[in-house]
């Protein structure tokens, strides 16, 4: 009987010793501890990401007039890729933006699948070129 009240009153002062320490729970403490995540940024589109850039202004504003838009969206697909896709497919070098100018002028099929790009004979190839810097700076 001696042995239990002697146990007893040890484990009433190591539960107090304990609690003293900071081992009691206090929903004050909990709640001011624990870190708060910011939410995340919400995505920026390509067309917000580049709206003051000149080569995106011309490019959009030439691809807009050319009728481009009717087969291709910034970041979706319609009929052919989207201009994010292109530029995610290919770098901006002085080869890739002769060889894309040269597939708008002449029309392309094989690269995207079995649609073809329609050739555009009348467009100027320095109004292509710089459609074409316009679509590969979209990248994501």
């Amino acid at each position: 009987m001696k042995l239990i009240k002697s146990l007893t009153l040890g484990l009433i002062a190591v539960s107090a010793l304990t609690y003293s320490c900071g081992g009691g729970s206090n929903s004050e403490t909990a709640t001011t501890e624990t870190a708060v995540t910011p939410p995340p940024a919400a995505p920026i589109s390509l067309e917000e990401k580049y709206k003051d850039d000149p080569i995106f202004i011309a490019g959009q504003a030439k691809t807009k007039e050319s009728g481009c838009t009717a087969c291709h969206m910034v970041e979706r697909k319609i009929v052919g890729p989207s201009y994010a896709d292109v530029a995610a497919k290919y770098e901006s070098t002085p080869e890739n933006i002769a060889l894309l100018t040269k597939h708008v002028i002449e029309g392309h099929v094989g690269t995207w699948g079995e649609i073809a790009m329609t050739p555009h004979p009348q467009l100027a190839p320095a109004d292509v070129e710089e459609m074409v810097k316009y679509v590969l700076l979209l990248k994501k």
